[in-house]
């Protein structure tokens, strides 16, 4: 087993109406409300919050309008928001896309520079407001987790970030709360949490057996209770889902992994604004059909412990492959696509993406598994066209 330093500050409380303690745990007078589009004013989570945060005296400020794929000007707008009413705490009721804005926003705030400094690395944090969630979309742990993703609308370049100072300090996860998913977000959302399981397995680190079997083991979950969570909509599995969620990408898997899935799949999501887990559907299936042979046995051990496929001594590509095809039909099934045609996107953006995922600093992406230069990238998107 590797090294490691492993910190999970944020309180959870997880199951039903646990909402409604939103303002107990809030140790402030000054609140920026973070919401989305407003969804969660149909669906009466919207009045729970609020009524939760009056019956406690604090005081908010309201910033709604967050999209998927955040965007960097709303984070901009409300930093202004927090240091014109002096907020004290940032709460960011919804998905992925709101608590990675409030977090921008929480490190943004005391930082004198330009909030993007940190996405692109010209900066370090080293302060920021605290921040509080309530999670209504299980996908991106970001309820847990120091990770933010955000969307630069100058050159539509999105990056991601990762800190301690921005992991929530307490974050409220009732499944009820998505029970009103849409079944292509839920079906994403199911894609996302696979995607980070996936980063973590498919690595050339040295892999101990108790991380691969806790991997295997959501894995699992995951292809037992997904469908039921996107069709049935049922209590159980969707707090299965929900938990698997967060310990999915929260490093209890582990913090080390490749990644080369997601930074392709970002650039999808901000040259045509998909939804994450869309994208990752597209980016998984070709990533594993161009880099398998680089570990068969890796794969070959996905194919067995977690699809069931019988081991082909003779042939061990054959079970490698079995592996990848088992996943592409799961994830077809959920109803995400696995190609661009599929998605019904352009074919013409390969090299315009592929260059903007390298303009990082490096050259490349990935590398836990396989570096990743343009011209890999540019085949990835080829092999999924």
């Amino acid at each position: 087993m590797n090294d490691f330093a492993f910190s999970m500050p944020t309180e959870v409380y997880f199951g039903k109406d646990k909402e409604k303690m939103t303002g107990q745990l809030i140790k402030a007078d000054k609140v920026l409300f973070v919401y989305g589009s407003g969804s969660i004013k149909k669906t009466g989570v919207y009045d729970k919050i609020v009524n939760s945060l009056k019956e406690k005296g604090i005081n908010f400020t309201e910033l709604g309008g967050v999209k998927s794929n955040p965007r960097l000007g709303l984070v901009n707008q409300g930093i202004e928001v927090c240091r014109k009413e002096n907020i004290k705490f940032i709460l960011a009721v919804g998905g992925g896309s709101v608590m990675d804005t409030a977090k921008a926003i929480s490190i943004g705030v005391p930082y004198h520079g330009d909030v993007w400094d940190f996405y692109s690395g010209k900066a370090k944090i080293e302060a920021a407001l605290p921040v509080g969630v309530v999670l209504t979309v299980p996908a991106t742990a970001s309820e847990t987790n120091g990770y933010s993703v955000l969307t630069n609308e100058e050159g539509m370049y999105k990056r991601g970030l990762k800190s301690d100072y921005m992991k929530p300090v307490f974050a409220i996860l009732n499944p009820e709360l998505a029970f009103s998913l849409p079944e292509y977000y839920m079906a994403a959302s199911v894609v996302d949490i696979f995607a980070h399981v996936w980063e973590r397995y498919f690595t050339k680190f040295e892999h101990s057996e108790l991380m691969d079997r806790m991997c295997e083991g959501v894995f699992k979950t995951l292809i037992s209770k997904g469908p039921d969570a996107v069709f049935k909509r049922d209590y159980d599995s969707v707090s299965e889902i929900m938990w698997a969620s967060s310990i999915a990408h929260n490093d209890t898997l582990g913090a080390l992994g490749d990644f080369g899935s997601h930074r392709t799949g970002h650039e999808i999501s901000a040259e045509y604004d998909l939804s994450h887990g869309g994208s990752l559907g597209i980016t998984m299936c070709a990533w594993a059909k161009y880099v398998y042979k680089e570990d068969i046995n890796r794969f070959c051990r996905f194919a067995v412990h977690v699809w069931g496929v019988e081991y082909d001594f003779d042939h061990p590509e054959r079970t490698a492959m079995e592996g990848i095809k088992r996943m592409e039909r799961f994830i077809l099934d959920l109803g995400i696509p696995t190609t661009f045609n599929g998605a019904d996107m352009p074919t013409d953006g390969f090299e315009k993406m592929a260059e903007r995922a390298v303009d990082n600093g490096l050259g490349y992406v990935g590398g836990g598994f396989k570096k990743l230069y343009k011209e890999d990238i540019i085949k990835i998107y080829k092999l999924a066209e």
